[in-house]
């Protein structure tokens, strides 16, 4: 076979691998969206729809693992390839840890709505942090579509922010549940779920570095922001 018909071949197993990577991505973005909505409305369909999904999330992961697998023995890719399909291997990861933390906050949702005392709680640090967690994972995922690295850089300044919220919520806890003893089972399941939104911004923020893993060919795990940043601006 000739060198042509072989980077044919890699290029559409790349493309297919792909496209079950942002289907995936599009699920976890689905799940957490109804996951806030469920919360918002304690919604038991969707509650029930999130926790399901759960069920897909898993059997894709192992699915695209596979795949990737096969793609690398059959395809022995050069360098930058293998970067790639090992960032995607790494992203499927942290989807499905996404995934499962929308589906803690739904369960949470259901706990809350039985015992009833909890639904007067303010929770607008945990609601504002939904939305920033889903944005942010779009963003992930469009940045990990376009290989951009100032994008996915972008996205460590918003994973500080919903830290910043989550942090905001729990100093207020103790006040609440000093003045409303009936509501400290669910003060502790919103912690969960504020606790279930920030590791969800965890994640968005790894695939964001997979991104800069990719394109510089740099492993930026656990380095400062200001080193990430000139990693993705350099070159």
């Amino acid at each position: 076979m000739s060198d042509r018909h072989l980077s044919s071949g890699f290029d559409a197993d790349l493309e297919h691998l792909s496209s079950r990577f942002f289907e995936m991505g599009g699920l976890v973005e689905s799940q957490l969206t109804d996951a806030m909505e469920a919360l918002s409305r304690f919604d038991m369909d969707l509650v029930g729809k999130v926790v399901e999904e759960e069920h897909r999330l898993n059997a894709m992961e192992i699915e695209i693992d596979a795949e990737c697998g096969n793609i690398i023995a059959r395809r022995q890719p050069t360098a930058s390839d293998l970067r790639r399909l090992m960032a995607i291997s790494k992203g499927i990861t942290n989807l499905e840890r996404a995934g499962d933390e929308a589906r803690k906050i739904a369960k949470r949702t259901r706990r809350i709505a039985k015992n009833g005392a909890g639904r007067n709680v303010n929770i607008a640090e945990i609601q504002s942090s939904g939305q920033m967690a889903a944005t942010i994972l779009r963003n992930a995922l469009a940045a990990f579509a376009r290989l951009d690295p100032v994008a996915a850089a972008r996205i460590m300044r918003d994973d500080e922010a919903i830290d910043d919220r989550y942090r905001a919520f729990v100093r207020k806890l103790p006040t609440y549940m000093a003045e409303n003893p009936g509501i400290i089972s669910s003060a502790l399941d919103y912690l969960f779920m504020a606790s279930a939104i920030e590791r969800i911004g965890d994640h968005a923020k790894n695939l964001a570095e997979l991104v800069i893993y990719v394109v510089k060919g740099t492993d930026v795990r656990h380095v400062s922001r200001e080193r990430l940043e000139h990693e993705a601006l350099d070159g």
